[in-house]
């Protein structure tokens, strides 16, 4: 999601947001563990558990809606079945956050980043579709008690971002190359309605929830780029606002032993049943209120018994409600997941997400199929993911073919980031090859033709060693499909005025 994302088959999408094995304040990448959901790297998940399970912020009682609440109107059978659906739609980013939340407290505590240190290989199967293009940095924010000052160092040239994401997965804020620039900032994260003294220069944001998850992504430039993109992770320095400038010590976050932190979260809410599921909505609603613009989804869910800063109990729930709610997993979780390639434009053989990305609005079944397929998907205007998964003539590709995919001089993917074309097997994976190349993109020394016109190769053998600059290996077996990875992309890309050239077979 990327981060418009890909379709998954297994676990999540990479761009969104990694959680790979980690050591201490650093992560390695290797050796078994969970899956992510389907594009994007999250992270894994849990059980249910009540409002002891969530951070410390202070509960309220804020409904959005701004008046008094009246007495829900009666509800049909019918009405309760299409409620029950809506709900289980809109609240599925809060609780699938909030498992991926979870799971990440087991490798750095809140309010501290965690770095990513390398890029996954094709031993790599925890995450599905991951990136060759950047290092993450993730932090997970609580400012119910204090801001979070944050100082991101200078990056020079070097392209960066840092997505930050309200608990409900919209994006409210992106400081980075893009946005605030490449220099030297200061970052005063708050908690809506705080007016406080900043430090000198700092930019203030307010955040919608209390608690929220940061994905930063930097530019790296391949494994020789390593040493100097570290540099610039072990620069990201987060403190409560009263320690700023002085040295701190994070405590460490505690865990529930009744999680389960093994289990991708998108498996765990699968696993769960109609009262955990919309149990742990009711308790996250308390410390997570819903947006201002959420009013009528919010007398909707009151009809069947759910309301924002109440906990719920299905057993309580009118005999028309609580039908309603048990069979809502069942049905509705299948139409997120079908929603996912039929809500991206096809053009050329490659399927695009262009809108209802990282800002939904009341767009509630679209931030429910985005965290499905890709948690931590960023705004378009930060990064675009066509995906092909067949050629210009909708034929799946194949390893025994022979693939090539030709960029005209005025054709170039437009951006002010940089690109990428990236492969993945059958199961989403980076494919084994004997040059090592799971991407190929513009921070590569690509042989352009003549006229300024490009040609990618893309077939398991070499073309010949003229050709291997711009070769992008195949698997050796099987089905394989590819994203073209756009970061910032320009003004044409996002009006639909450049789309990719369809990937043609050489026969």
């Amino acid at each position: 999601m990327t981060d418009s994302a890909p379709i998954r088959a297994v676990g999540h999408r990479e761009d969104p947001a990694p959680h790979p094995k980690r050591t201490g304040t650093t992560t390695s990448i290797g050796g078994k563990g969970y899956r992510s959901s389907i594009a994007g790297v999250c992270a894994i998940a849990l059980l249910v558990c009540a409002a002891a399970c969530t951070p410390s912020p202070a509960k309220t009682t804020n409904s959005g809606s701004g008046a008094a609440a009246a007495a829900p109107a009666p509800v049909s059978a019918d009405d309760a079945r299409e409620i029950a659906a809506d709900t289980y739609t809109y609240a599925y980013p809060l609780v699938l956050t909030e498992l991926t939340r979870r799971a990440s407290m087991q490798k750095a505590p809140m309010n501290q980043f965690e770095n990513l240190r390398a890029f996954p290989d094709a031993n790599f199967t925890r995450v599905v579709r991951p990136n060759a293009d950047t290092l993450y940095s993730s932090l997970w924010f609580d400012v119910s008690k204090e801001p979070l000052a944050i100082r991101i160092p200078s990056s020079g040239e070097r392209y960066h971002l840092f997505e930050m994401m309200d608990m409900w997965t919209d994006v409210f804020a992106s400081p980075g190359s893009r946005t605030t620039g490449n220099q030297e900032q200061t970052i005063v994260l708050a908690a809506k309605g705080w007016n406080g003294e900043l430090p000198a220069g700092a930019l203030l944001i307010h955040s919608p929830t209390l608690t929220g998850w940061i994905v930063g992504r930097t530019q790296t430039n391949g494994t020789p780029d390593y040493p100097e993109v570290h540099k610039f992770q072990d620069g990201l320095i987060a403190t409560p606002l009263s320690q700023f400038g002085k040295q701190y010590t994070a405590p460490k976050t505690a865990i529930d032993p009744a999680w389960d932190v093994q289990t991708a979260p998108v498996e765990q809410i699968e696993k769960m049943s109609p009262q955990q599921y919309f149990g742990l909505f009711a308790e996250l609603m308390k410390v997570n209120p819903p947006h201002d613009n959420d009013s009528p989804m919010l007398q909707r869910m009151a009809r069947i018994g759910i309301e924002a800063g109440r906990s719920f109990s299905l057993a309580a729930a009118p005999p028309e409600a609580r039908q309603a709610l048990e069979a809502a997993p069942a049905t509705t979780l299948g139409a997120i997941k079908s929603s996912v390639t039929k809500s991206a434009v096809p053009q050329n053989g490659w399927r695009t997400w262009m809108t209802g990305i990282g800002t939904y609005g009341t767009d509630y079944r679209a931030r429910a199929r985005i965290a499905f397929a890709g948690l931590g998907a960023n705004t378009i205007e930060d990064a675009i993911y066509p995906t092909a998964f067949t050629d210009g003539n909708g034929k799946p590709f194949t390893s025994d073919g022979r693939y090539m995919l030709h960029f005209a001089n005025n054709q170039i993917p437009p951006v002010r980031g940089f690109w990428s074309l990236t492969m993945y097997n059958e199961g989403q994976f980076f494919a084994a090859n004997p040059i090592n190349r799971y991407a190929i993109g513009d921070r590569d020394k690509l042989h352009f033709n003549p006229d300024g016109s490009l040609d990618l190769y893309i077939q398991r053998d070499s073309p010949g060693a003229d050709k291997e600059s711009n070769w992008l290996p195949a698997p050796a077996t099987g089905p394989f499909s590819m994203n073209l990875r756009m970061y910032w992309p320009k003004p044409q890309v996002l009006s639909g005025d450049w789309t990719p050239p369809p990937v043609t077979r050489i026969e």
